[in-house]
């Protein structure tokens, strides 16, 4: 591969890889309400509610639990499956700059 279509992916790995970083801050802020909103369910007492469309209205605590429980599995996953790529950019993007750092020190001997 020549140095300019290298540095070419470099750029398109190193885009990506912000948009992962991107979906992952999502991600993880939305499991941590998750995770938030599961405490306070598993402590309240009493009625519980929920939000829809801007109206709060009565809801079947362990059915809810249920959902946030499923939520937060699936989050998780999902944070794991990009964490996976993260990793995989990250080492694609470490790999072709050290080729480029490769080929411009034997450049700089010629």
């Amino acid at each position: 591969m020549n140095q300019a279509s290298e540095i070419q992916e470099l750029s398109v790995l190193e885009h990506n890889l912000q948009g992962l970083l991107m979906q992952r801050q999502s991600i993880e802020l939305e499991l941590s309400e998750v995770t938030t909103a599961l405490e306070e369910l598993r402590a309240a007492d009493g009625d519980v509610y929920r939000v829809v469309s801007s109206v709060m209205m009565r809801a079947d605590k362990p059915k809810l639990t249920e959902e946030l429980e499923q939520k937060k599995k699936l989050l998780e996953m999902r944070n794991s499956t990009v964490e996976k790529q993260q990793k995989l950019f990250e080492s694609k993007a470490e790999e072709i700059r050290r080729q480029l750092e490769e080929s411009n020190t034997v450049n700089t001997k010629e």
